[in-house]
């Protein structure tokens, strides 16, 4: 039965938490096309998954010794003349609140936060945001995209990739690399590293984020929204300075700067739930005042309207919703069992995102029928979904035992 995306054809699951063998690792947004294959998440031979086994690794990690290493780094770019000594990157969700907040009060940097706005912010989204700013006491900077461009990508993002955030994740992986050029401060701090949820774990052995993430030799090779960056430029009445914000920065094009780009999840031990109680106790975060549709949580991802809708997407192409990521890494955290984590999985994943579907459609142009019905169909893998009474049903789901059903 064809497979899409590269994905595994057997389906499989992890037998200490809910993700499958479909997971697909983080790929480099501008490279992503539609005949992209995915890297999937890799299990080793007791059918354990690659975030698990390093959730495992970390248990022995000496984070006594991994503050020290941070503090050698801190020492080595730290300013004591008021000037910015870091950038932290986030749109004042509870990990960027932790990480801005505690380098700032506990290691007394100077950090300068940087925010990549979200698609369509929800009230209470901008209202976090604030506080992350005004109770946590920091200077900002808020890079107001294009808005031409930023709903034209978007949508040719949905139409060809099925993926409504790539361009919010463009931005936010490119906007501090290249405010660190420009304001000349070389130490940037990201989160969680990605093998935290999937990625291989040779890329965790190291707290430096992979210049490939946000550095090319050369622009004429890559893509966005699945295309050219030409035929963009030739079809859609945009030019090469209205997309400049989504692009990686040129290897070539200041040889003398070099940015230290790190994830602070390698020294201190990142753990959502706590840096959600963190971030209440120290600026005021508050969760959604409802259940997230598609899941259990209310603290997760809640910024941006378009993020329920991202993760249906996800769900259609993979199989594996909200609720599968949610319940697994807190079945890593030790929060909840793996068979709570099923009954959950069970219950929620796949959960149509009503509440902001009209807006993000309205928004983007896009008829809502026809995403719901033939644009969705289009990216279903045969592997994955099959028609009953037609309706569409995944063929296999995570059963009470942890094995597909």
């Amino acid at each position: 039965m064809q497979s899409l995306y590269g994905l595994p054809k057997i389906v499989c699951f992890c037998k200490k938490c809910c993700y499958s063998n479909q997971r697909p690792g983080s790929t480099l947004e501008f490279r992503h096309t539609k005949q992209s294959k995915k890297i999937p998440l890799a299990f080793n031979q007791d059918g354990i998954c690659d975030a698990c086994i390093l959730a495992e690794k970390k248990k022995n990690i000496n984070w006594k010794d991994r503050e020290e290493e941070l503090l050698n780094l801190l020492d080595k770019y730290r300013k004591n003349n008021g000037d910015y000594d870091c950038i932290v990157p986030g749109s004042g969700g509870k990990d960027s609140v932790y990480a801005a907040h505690i380098l700032k009060y506990k290691y007394n940097m100077n950090p300068l936060t940087v925010t990549w706005p979200p698609i369509l912010y929800t009230e209470y989204g901008y209202k976090n945001f604030r506080k992350w700013i005004e109770k946590g006491g920091f200077d900002n900077i808020s890079w107001n995209q294009n808005g031409k461009a930023m709903r034209i990508l978007t949508k040719l993002a949905i139409e060809n990739l099925f993926h409504p955030f790539q361009t919010f994740i463009l931005g936010q992986k490119q906007l501090a690399p290249n405010l660190s050029e420009l304001f000349n401060i070389k130490l940037v701090f990201f989160g969680e590293h990605e093998a935290e949820f999937g990625n291989p774990i040779s890329e965790a052995s190291d707290s430096k984020r992979s210049s490939s993430f946000h550095e090319v030799s050369s622009l004429d090779d890559i893509t966005l929204s699945g295309l050219p960056i030409a035929k963009i430029l030739k079809d859609y009445d945009l030019t090469l300075n209205d997309i400049q914000c989504f692009l990686p920065r040129q290897s070539t094009k200041n040889d003398n700067f070099e940015s230290d780009i790190r994830y602070l999840g390698y020294y201190l031990k990142w753990v959502p739930q706590e840096s959600y109680y963190y971030s209440v106790d120290k600026v005021g975060f508050q969760p959604r005042p409802f259940r997230t549709e598609g899941t259990y949580s209310k603290y997760l991802s809640i910024d941006d309207k378009i993020d329920d809708l991202n993760y249906y997407c996800y769900y259609v192409k993979f199989g594996i919703g909200r609720c599968t990521e949610d319940a697994s890494q807190e079945i890593r955290n030790e929060h909840i069992t793996r068979e709570e984590g099923i009954r959950l999985v069970n219950k929620f994943d796949g959960e149509f995102p009503k509440r902001y579907f009209k807006d993000v459609m309205e928004y983007l142009d896009i008829d809502p029928d026809y995403f719901k019905n033939e644009l969705t169909d289009k990216f279903r893998s045969p592997h994955l979904w099959e028609q009953i009474d037609g309706e569409w049903r995944l063929r296999h789901n995570i059963s009470k035992t942890g094995t597909a059903d």
